[in-house]
């Protein structure tokens, strides 16, 4: 008897059940109902332990995961998140952190329930610091009859930081290319400092150095 109520008019019961799903469907507010998104968001290193420095960081966009209302999320855009790795408490010997969705910063009334990959591959190493003289860079030639007699770069010196593995022993900064082609006058120019490769960084002091170049007649 219970299988006759049941198949009884079946297809008339599918029926009422298919309309009855699409008008709750239809009456629930989007407020009421969630979804997901995922949304590829550029990840962050921050709080590198003062006597340390970052030399590798193999993932740099993570893919995260986020909760809200259907109301809410279409609005959620990739700019809205920010994916954060503390490496307050990072060591030169460890080289995998994890990533899940308690480092991602979202707005209110949305939630990260998952980031992928699910840890990153960081590596840190002590850092150097090391004052490097600058050098001048001097291109051309001065006009016939004429000579330089002297030139003069200001700073002369500059601290400049970087891991240690990138420190070379006969490492020196130089000046951008200081022309003095057809040149029979004292003078000056400001240009940049150039570092000998770009895993370092110049510490103090200005980027730029003043050149006075000195110029007589032979």
């Amino acid at each position: 008897m219970l299988k006759d109520l049941i198949t009884r008019n079946w297809s008339l019961k599918l029926l009422s059940f298919v309309l009855a799903a699409l008008l709750w469907i239809t009456l629930i507010p989007e407020e009421k109902t969630f979804g997901e998104r995922t949304l590829s968001v550029p990840l962050e290193t921050r709080n590198i332990p003062p006597n340390m420095e970052l030399v590798e960081k193999a993932v740099s966009i993570v893919d995260v995961t986020v909760q809200a209302t259907n109301r809410l999320l279409g609005q959620v855009t990739a700019n809205d998140l920010t994916a954060v790795l503390d490496l307050k408490n990072a060591a030169a010997a460890q080289e995998d952190y994890a990533l899940d969705a308690s480092m991602i910063v979202v707005p209110p009334n949305v939630k990260a329930v998952r980031v992928y990959p699910t840890k990153a591959h960081i590596k840190l190493e002590p850092a150097s610091e090391i004052e490097m003289a600058v050098g001048v860079a001097i291109q051309g030639q001065v006009k016939d009859g004429y000579r330089i007699e002297s030139y003069e770069v200001a700073p002369s010196k500059v601290k400049v930081r970087g891991p240690a593995s990138k420190f070379r022993p006969r490492d020196s900064l130089r000046t951008g290319p200081v022309i003095v082609d057809g040149l029979s006058e004292p003078f000056e120019v400001e240009t940049d400092i150039l570092l000998p490769r770009p895993d370092l960084r110049i510490l103090s002091g200005p980027a730029r150095a003043r050149v006075r170049v000195t110029i007589v007649k032979q």
